[in-house]
């Protein structure tokens, strides 16, 4: 007797400003103790040519945030907190995004932030300004939800 698999028909459904929100702030616990490890593994070997005010110290943290963001991103779409609210950023099409595009939605997200994401409330996929840049989307996923590879 041949087993019937079910498939799953995912139909886009833009997540507004409130659930963004829920899941930045979910991943800024994530975020802060990936930041302390960063910089305790440094540490060592900076001894005083180093320190938090320093430009090369700010470049190196900008990058583990970039590479914590862009890593979620280019991987199924999802970080943590993310997941937790049952969301995924992805390009319009549908598909996962590339590190090009993870680099230019984080730059254009840090650059029209507060701006950016008030842009949700007006547009009709509740894209805040960023992802409208970048062509990106933010949808909530179901359970069964499998991102294309």
């Amino acid at each position: 007797m041949p087993v019937q698999q079910k498939s799953v028909v995912v139909t886009a459904n833009y997540v507004g400003i409130k659930r963004r929100i829920g899941a930045f702030v979910y991943d800024l616990f994530l975020l802060l103790a990936t930041l302390i490890f960063a910089t305790a593994i440094i540490m060592p070997f900076t001894q005083k040519a180093i320190h938090s005010g320093s430009v090369i110290f700010q470049i190196y943290i900008f990058l583990i945030i970039f590479v914590f963001y862009g890593w979620f991103w280019t991987h199924g779409g999802q970080t943590l907190g993310m997941r937790a609210w049952k969301i995924r950023v992805e390009l319009e099409n549908g598909q996962n995004l590339n590190w090009t595009q993870a680099g230019l939605r984080f730059v254009l997200a840090i650059l029209t932030f507060g701006v950016g994401l008030l842009w949700c409330l007006w547009d009709e996929k509740h894209r805040a300004f960023h992802d409208r840049l970048a062509r990106t989307q933010v949808v909530l996923v179901e359970e069964k939800y499998v991102p294309p590879v």
